[in-house]
């Protein structure tokens, strides 16, 4: 997403160099990553320090971001809650094509014909993306847990009490009790999908907890 901004921390690049530390052996051209999570909890700036140290090992590694995906920008899609808090939930983004782009990958076609947000304009527009340079891609966003085409899966286990540091510095939310709402619902959904994962960081970013053998 255009306009979106990271602040990367110590935090991020230590459990991404685990995380890159038990992968890089085992990637083959088409892997893909998903790392999900609640909003503020880190995940763009997991992805990007993922992407980052696996290039310096000769793993070129592309992103999608599931903001990319939503069926409304980013501030139509707020009204839209406003108007109807039930709203707030998985329907809210095109999975099935961010899962298309994902097929996609795996079965080596390039470019891959996606959705891109201009977030300071408020505008959903499309884009090429070359992929085939790319050895891993990787599905970041809140419920990318549930993607079919991944080969592997990463939560972030820190709920919206925990993130609201992270969320202040990142300065896309407005704070105001509806908002409130809006992460306590998404919170009930999101936490259900940490079972999924293969691995989980917790709240503290402490070391990686493995939930199943990696093949």
């Amino acid at each position: 997403m255009r306009g979106d901004k990271l602040v990367i921390e110590p935090h991020h690049s230590a459990r991404a160099a685990e995380i890159c530390d038990l992968l890089a052996p085992r990637i083959q051209p088409g892997f893909t990553l998903a790392i999900a999570g609640e909003s503020g909890s880190g995940k763009s700036e997991l992805a990007s320090e993922i992407a980052r140290l696996l290039g310096e090992r000769g793993i070129p590694v592309g992103i999608l971001q599931q903001d990319d995906y939503f069926v409304f920008p980013p501030k139509t899609n707020h009204e839209m809650r406003r108007r109807n808090i039930e709203q707030v939930g998985t329907y809210e983004v095109k999975l099935d094509f961010m899962d298309c782009n994902l097929r996609s990958f795996k079965r080596s076609e390039s470019p891959i014909y996606k959705p891109l947000v201009i977030y300071d304009e408020d505008r959903l527009t499309t884009e090429e993306m070359a992929v085939e340079g790319f050895v891993a891609l990787i599905a970041e966003g809140t419920y990318t847990s549930l993607l079919h085409f991944v080969d592997f899966r990463v939560f972030i286990d820190r709920d919206y009490r925990q993130t609201l540091e992270a969320r202040k510095r990142r300065a896309r939310d407005k704070f105001e009790p509806f908002i409130k709402e809006v992460l306590e619902r998404e919170h009930r959904i999101i936490s259900q999908h940490k079972a999924r994962a293969d691995v989980v960081i917790p709240a503290d970013y402490g070391r990686i907890v493995l939930q199943r053998k990696v093949a």
